[in-house]
């Protein structure tokens, strides 16, 4: 009975560190978002046909971190924290995100960045490192493409080129849901239109039906530095999708964030930071 009763324990210890090892794969959990520091200046800019949320931290050449489909400035506290110390850091809720407007106009990354540049220029700011998570890195790549002047590189995580280049099984992916949840939960804390967020997702999705479509010759005119990054556990975008934008855009360099999903700037904090500052740096 002792062997017996040795052999369980034996049994379950293993069961248990095998379980928690699953439990502890970062790259399957979606962190909080982290708390975010106090912004040097903020407020709400007239842009185009809407009032946008931006803010201001620290001193130094600038940087603007462009953040995902219905997200917010929130999920860049742990780069603010970082970058802040010795940059200019510049983030913004985009068009009908957070606390930012929308207007009836349809959505398009043509418009988002037309956004983005109108910020700048609001600011005063006349170049910037641009680093975009998923919707913010199709941004970025389609500020380079149309307003490379306004640009020292860019840094695209996620990001996508054309719409093949999504996983048709990403919104069965039990991470990407969580992420639309919390997404959903703090639209109603920030928007100025809280009870709107279905409204807002129906608007925004007829985008993504369409949009991006860039032809290998359009990416092949981009001519400024730009790294490409994608988690190897990415719930939303092919790897063999970046990997053909690594190849089309001249010079482009392509980085694989290990043990990382489509969320690594929450997920990996030190390691995205690294990936940053490598790409600054030209290594």
């Amino acid at each position: 009975m002792r062997a017996i009763a040795v052999g369980m324990l034996t049994f379950f210890s293993l069961f248990l560190t095998a379980a928690g090892a699953q439990s502890a794969e970062r790259w399957a959990e979606l962190p909080a978002f982290p708390a975010m520091p106090a912004p040097k200046t903020s407020g709400m800019a007239d842009v185009n046909d809407i009032k946008m949320y931006y803010a201001e931290y620290g001193e130094g050449d600038p940087i603007l971190f462009i953040h995902g489909g219905l997200g917010n400035t929130g999920v860049w506290g742990h780069q603010i924290a970082e970058f802040a110390r010795d940059h200019l850091v510049i983030v913004a809720d985009s068009r009908g995100h957070g606390r930012s407007t929308r207007s009836q106009q349809p959505f398009g990354y043509d418009l988002m960045t037309s956004d983005y540049v109108a910020l700048l220029d609001y600011l005063k700011v006349d170049k910037v490192t641009l680093v975009g998570w998923s919707d913010g890195g199709i941004i970025g790549i389609d500020m380079a493409m149309r307003y490379p002047e306004k640009l020292t590189r860019v840094i695209a995580q996620a990001a996508n080129v054309t719409t093949d280049g999504v996983k048709p099984d990403v919104l069965s992916n039990k991470t990407f849901n969580d992420y639309i949840t919390v997404a959903g939960e703090q639209y109603r804390k920030l928007s100025p239109t809280p009870n709107e967020y279905k409204a807002f997702v129906d608007q925004i999705s007829r985008m993504w039906k369409t949009q991006p479509n860039w032809t290998a010759t359009e990416l092949g005119k981009i001519m400024l530095p730009v790294t490409l990054a994608i988690g190897d556990h990415d719930e939303a975008v092919k790897l063999d999708h970046t990997e053909m934008m690594a190849k089309e855009i001249p010079g482009a360099k392509l980085v694989i964030l290990k043990n990382a999903s489509h969320f690594a700037m929450l997920q990996d904090p030190a390691g995205y930071n690294a990936m940053i500052r490598d790409a600054m740096t030209g290594r």
